[in-house]
C-alpha cells in the first residue's frame, strides 16, 4: 500500500482536488470585496463623505480603471444615486456578497465531503480486498475484531480529511492572507500587530500539539487492543464460564479501561490548555486594535470606517488560522492512523489479484491428478505437520486418509484445500501449481468440509448456497426510480474504485448442481440434505418456525386443508386424544389460562409473554370480568405451592421442567413477595406487584400442574373475558395479536401450531415425536414436504452457526460442499460430532450421492475411524507426519503394518 497519505489521496483524485481548488480562488474575489464594502458604507452614506451637499448624488457601479500609458478609462459610468439610495444599493450588495460567499462554501463543502466519502469507500474495499488476499497463516496470528476496527473505525478520520487534504490549506490560508491584506491596505501598524499575534500561533500552538498526536496515538492502540480483547471473551464465553474466570475478565478489562481513561484525560488536560493559549492570542489582538487603532482616529491618521472594516476583517482571520492551525494537527494524526493501517495491511506472501478475478465463464473440469510432490507442512510453532511426502490421487479416485494422533492426515487435507501452505513442496494439478490456479477453478471445481466449521450470520438457505455464488449471472431489471438509483449507484463505485457488481443479481451458479433456474434448484437440494441426513432437522426447524406469507402462499393457502388431514388421521388411528383443539367458544384445557385468555398468537411485544399481564387495556378486561381478583389470589395460591414443594429441590431437579411458571432461580425472588404480600389487601398491593403474582396464574395448566384451582365456572368466565377482550381491542393493539381462527393461517404462530391449531395432551408423553412423524407423512401426502422444507431453510443459524447444533453444522458443511458437484471433494473428518454409526451412513450416502447421474470426482476423506476405511478405493495411512502405508483395504489389511494395529 501507499506509505503516504497526501500521495495516495492525490493520485486517485488530482482532478477533483484541482478543479475544488480553481473554486476556491475565485471565492476569494467576492471574499475580499465582502471586507471593503463595510467601510464604503460607514465612511459613504452613514458618514455623509460625498453628500455635503443638499440633493448631492454619488455614481454606483461605476467601471474605470486607470491604465499604463493610456489613463484613465471609463467602462461605465455608473447610476447616480442620492444618500439613502446609496446606502439600500450598498447594503444590498452586501446581502448578495454574503449570498455569494455562502453558495460558494455551500459548493465547496459538499463537493469536498463527497471527495472524502468516496475515498474513504475506496480505502475500506481496498482494505477488505486485502483481507481476502491475506496467507492463511495470517488469520492465525489476528484477531477479527482488530481487523475490523481498522476497517470501520480507524480509517473514519481519513474520509474526513481527504476532501481538506488540499483544498483546506488553500481555502483557510487564501481567507487568512485576504483578511490580512486587507487589514494592512488599511494601516500598515495594525496590519502588523495582527501578522506578529499570528505569527505566534502558527509557530507555537502546532509544536504544543505533538504531544496530542503522541496520546492520540496511544488512544488508538489501546482502543483497538479493547476491541480485540472483547470479541476474544464473546468468541470464547462458553470458557469464562465453564472456568468461572468472569471476575478475571472484568479485572482484565477495567485494567485496560483505567489505562484508556488516563490517556484520554491526559489528552483532555493538554487538548484545552492549547486550546486556551489558542483563544487568548486570538482576543488579544482585537484589544490592540481598540486600543491603538482608537488612538490613531483620535490622532486623525484612521478614520472610523476603516477601523470599523479592520475590525471586522480580523472577526474572520481568528476563525480560518484556528482551523488552519486544526488542519495541520488532524493532518499529522490522519498520516498516523493511515501508517498503522498501512502497517497492519501490509503482509508478506499476499494473494495476486488474478487468482480472485472474477470469471463468468464455468473454468471447466479438472481432468489432472491432483498430487503432493516433497510436500513438508509445519505449523505456527516450527514443529513439522508433513515431512517431504509424494502422494497423488486421480480423478474418480476414493481415498481413505487415516492417522495416529501425531500422523498429518488434517494438514494433507488442509494443504489440498489451499487453507495452509507449503513449508516446502508443492501441490500440483497436473503440472500446475495449485497455489497458482485462479480461485474460479479451484472453488468451483474442488470442495472442502472439516470439522471446524463457520457459518455466516444468514438462513439456512444462504449458507447452503454460499457455495453457488461465484459470479453475477443473472441481472436484475431496474423499472423508474429504482433504474435511476442503480445507475447513481454503480457511477458511484466506479469513482470510488469499487466494482460496479450487483449483490442483488442472481449468483447462483445453477448449471454446477444440475439446474436451470430457481424453479428445480430445490430437487438438488433436497437430494443432497437427504444424503447428509439433514432433511429431517431442516423440516424441524420449518416447524418450529414463522412461515413468510409472501413466499409460502401455498402452505398458508392450504392449512385449513392440513389441520383437517390431521384430525383424520388421528381419529384413524385411535389417536384424536393426542391433540385437544382450540374452538372459540370454548375453554382448552391443555392450554395455559394466558393463551385461553389471549385466544390468539401475539404478533407484537405489548401482549407478549410476561407483558400480557401488565398491559393496561388486558387488566382493565380482567377487571371487567371479575378475573383480576381471582387471578391474583390463584397467583398466590400457586406461588405458595410450588415453594412449598420445589423450594428444597436442587435446580436440576426434573421436576422443574414441568413447572413451566417458575424456574428454579425466580423461587427466592418469589419467597420474598409472598412474606411482602402476606396479608396485605388487594387494593394496596401495586401493580408491578400485581402483575408479578398474575403472571404465575396465566402459565397455569390444570391437567399438568394439578393444584385443583381451576372449576368449570372458572374457565366460562375466561371464555368470556376473551371475547370482551376483543369487542373492545383499541386501534393501537389491533395489530398486536392475531386472534384464532380455524379457516385462516396465523402469521405470527409457528407452522406446528397452525397445523394443530390445538395443544398436546399432557397425559401423553411421546406425544410430540408421534405429532411430527404424522405431520411428516401428511405433508409428503399433500404435496407440500417441499414447502416446509423450505421454509425450514429460511431458519437463521445465528453468529457463527451457534443457533445450530455441532453435528447440523458439520452436516451442513458437507451439504454445501457435495451441493457444488465438485471434481476433487476433500473431506477432513467434517462428521466428528457424529456418533460412529450415523457417520458411516452419512458416508455410503454421500459416496452414493457423489456418483448420481454418472458423475466420478475424486472424494480425498480423513476419516475419525480407521474401520471406515473399508469403503474406499484406496487407503492412505499417516504416522509423525510420514505416509507410512498406501494400499487399497484388503493388501493393508492383510499386512502387519500400521493400518492393521489402528484397527486392533
Amino acid at each position: 500500500m501507499e506509505p503516504s497519505l497526501a500521495r495516495y489521496i492525490w493520485t486517485h483524485t488530482k482532478k477533483q482536488q484541482l478543479w475544488i481548488l480553481v473554486i476556491v480562488l475565485l471565492s476569494m474575489i467576492p471574499y475580499f470585496m465582502s471586507f471593503d464594502l463595510p467601510k464604503l458604507i460607514v465612511n459613504g452614506p452613514i458618514q455623509g463623505r460625498g453628500f455635503e451637499q443638499p440633493g448631492a448624488t454619488q455614481p454606483f457601479m461605476r467601471l474605470h480603471y486607470n491604465l499604463p500609458f493610456i489613463g484613465e478609462v471609463q467602462f461605465f459610468p455608473g447610476f447616480q444615486l442620492d444618500r439613502t439610495t446609496t446606502l439600500l444599493a450598498l447594503s444590498l450588495v452586501f446581502l448578495l456578497l454574503v449570498i455569494i460567499n455562502g453558495l460558494f462554501k455551500f459548493y465547496i463543502n459538499t463537493y469536498k465531503g463527497r471527495l472524502g466519502e468516496r475515498m474513504l469507500r475506496r480505502i475500506r474495499f481496498e482494505l477488505v480486498d486485502r483481507v481476502l488476499r491475506f496467507p492463511p497463516r495470517y488469520f492465525k496470528r489476528v484477531k477479527s475484531a482488530e481487523v475490523a476496527t481498522m476497517v470501520k473505525d480507524e480509517v473514519e478520520p481519513l474520509g474526513g480529511f481527504i476532501g481538506d487534504a488540499f483544498l483546506q490549506p488553500v481555502l483557510l490560508g487564501g481567507q487568512a492572507v485576504t483578511a490580512m491584506l486587507f487589514i494592512v491596505v488599511q494601516n500598515f501598524w495594525l496590519g502588523m500587530i495582527a501578522a506578529v499575534i499570528v505569527l505566534i500561533q502558527i509557530v507555537l500552538i502546532p509544536r504544543m500539539r505533538r504531544r496530542l498526536i503522541v496520546l492520540g496515538r496511544k488512544r488508538q492502540l489501546t482502543a483497538r487492543a479493547l476491541s480485540g480483547r472483547v470479541g476474544e471473551i464473546v468468541d470464547g464465553i462458553g470458557a469464562v464460564h465453564v472456568h468461572d474466570t468472569s471476575n478475571y475478565e472484568r479485572a482484565d478489562i477495567a485494567a485496560r479501561l483505567g489505562l484508556i481513561f488516563k490517556i484520554r484525560f491526559d489528552l483532555y488536560q493538554w487538548k484545552f490548555m492549547v486550546k486556551f493559549l489558542n483563544n487568548f492570542l486570538a482576543q488579544i489582538t482585537p484589544f490592540l486594535f481598540y486600543m491603538v487603532g482608537g488612538y490613531l482616529v483620535i490622532q486623525g491618521r484612521l478614520d472610523v470606517g476603516q477601523l470599523v472594516a479592520v475590525i471586522g476583517a480580523y472577526k474572520d482571520l481568528p476563525g480560518p488560522m484556528k482551523e488552519l492551525i486544526d488542519w495541520d494537527q488532524d493532518r499529522q494524526d490522519v498520516q498516523v492512523k493511515y501508517q498503522q493501517v498501512v502497517e497492519q495491511f501490509t503482509v508478506e506472501g499476499l494473494i495476486a489479484p488474478r487468482i480472485g478475478a472474477l470469471t463468468i465463464d464455468d473454468p471447466g473440469p479438472m481432468t489432472n491428478p491432483l498430487s503432493a510432490i516433497g510436500l513438508s507442512m509445519a505449523d505456527d510453532g516450527g514443529a513439522m505437520l508433513l515431512d517431504r511426502i509424494s502422494l497423488q490421487v486421480k480423478p474418480g479416485e476414493t481415498v481413505a486418509l487415516v492417522s495416529t494422533s501425531t500422523g498429518g492426515a488434517e494438514a494433507l487435507a488442509e494443504a489440498f484445500a489451499r487453507l495452509n501452505w507449503p513449508e516446502s513442496g508443492k501441490v500440483a494439478s497436473g503440472a500446475d501449481d495449485l497455489l497458482e490456479l485462479p480461485e474460479a477453478v479451484t472453488g468451483r471445481r474442488m470442495s472442502y468440509a472439516s470439522s471446524d466449521v463457520f457459518l455466516f450470520q444468514a438462513s439456512l438457505r444462504d449458507n447452503l448456497l454460499y457455495g453457488l455464488k461465484h459470479a453475477p449471472l443473472t441481472s436484475v431489471t431496474y423499472d423508474g426510480a429504482a433504474a435511476d438509483q442503480h445507475r447513481w449507484n454503480i457511477h458511484e463505485a466506479r469513482r470510488s474504485g469499487n466494482p460496479d457488481l450487483d449483490i442483488h443479481s442472481d449468483w447462483i451458479d445453477y448449471a454446477s448442481v444440475g439446474a436451470t433456474g430457481p424453479h428445480d434448484l430445490f430437487e438438488a437440494v433436497r437430494q443432497v440434505l437427504d444424503a447428509v441426513l439433514l432433511s429431517r432437522d431442516i423440516l424441524d426447524l420449518g416447524l418450529r418456525s414463522s412461515a413468510d406469507l409472501t413466499r409460502h402462499t401455498e402452505l398458508a393457502g392450504r392449512i385449513v386443508e392440513l389441520r383437517a388431514a390431521l384430525r383424520t388421521r388421528l381419529e384413524h388411528e385411535g389417536l384424536s386424544g393426542l391433540v385437544v383443539p382450540f374452538e372459540p367458544g370454548a375453554y382448552n384445557k391443555e392450554a395455559t389460562i394466558g393463551q385461553n385468555l389471549l385466544f390468539g398468537a401475539a404478533a407484537g411485544p405489548e401482549l407478549a409473554d410476561r407483558a400480557l399481564a401488565a398491559n393496561p387495556y388486558f387488566a382493565s378486561v380482567l377487571r371487567q370480568a371479575g378475573l383480576d381478583r381471582t387471578l391474583y389470589e390463584m397467583g398466590l395460591e400457586i406461588a405458595e405451592q410450588a415453594i412449598e414443594l420445589f423450594a428444597d429441590l436442587p435446580p436440576d431437579h426434573q421436576f422443574f421442567q414441568q413447572l413451566a411458571f417458575m424456574s428454579a432461580e425466580e423461587i427466592p425472588a418469589y419467597e420474598t413477595l409472598l412474606q411482602r404480600l402476606k396479608n396485605r389487601p388487594y387494593e394496596t398491593v401495586s401493580e408491578n406487584d400485581r402483575a408479578m403474582i398474575v403472571t404465575l396464574s396465566f402459565a397455569y395448566i390444570e391437567p399438568r400442574h394439578r393444584f385443583g384451582l381451576l372449576g368449570d365456572e372458572l374457565m366460562n368466565k375466561i371464555v368470556a373475558a376473551r371475547n370482551r377482550f376483543y369487542e373492545g381491542l383499541p386501534p393501537e393493539l389491533q395489530n398486536a395479536v392475531e386472534r384464532y381462527d380455524p379457516a385462516k393461517y396465523i402469521a405470527a404462530a409457528t407452522v406446528m401450531d397452525n397445523v394443530l391449531f390445538g395443544r398436546l395432551g399432557s397425559n401423553h408423553p411421546d406425544a410430540p415425536d408421534r405429532i411430527r412423524s404424522i405431520v411428516y407423512d401428511i405433508l409428503d401426502e399433500l404435496g407440500l414436504y417441499a414447502e416446509l422444507l423450505d421454509v425450514g431453510l429460511d431458519f437463521n443459524v445465528g453468529a457463527g452457526g451457534r443457533r445450530l447444533t455441532a453435528g447440523q453444522r458439520q452436516k451442513l458443511d458437507v451439504a454445501r460442499a457435495l451441493l457444488k458437484r465438485p471434481d476433487f471433494l476433500i473431506l477432513n473428518r467434517p462428521l466428528s460430532a457424529l456418533d460412529q454409526r450415523v457417520q458411516e451412513k452419512v458416508l455410503r450416502n454421500v459416496l452414493e450421492e457423489a456418483r448420481r447421474d454418472g458423475r466420478s470426482p475424486a472424494i480425498v476423506w480423513v476419516v475419525t475411524n480407521p474401520a471406515m476405511a473399508m469403503m474406499f478405493d484406496r487407503v492412505v495411512v499417516f504416522d509423525s507426519g510420514r505416509l507410512v502405508e498406501d494400499g487399497t483395504h484388503e493388501t493393508l489389511l492383510a499386512g502387519s503394518g500400521m493400518f492393521k494395529e489402528l484397527l486392533s
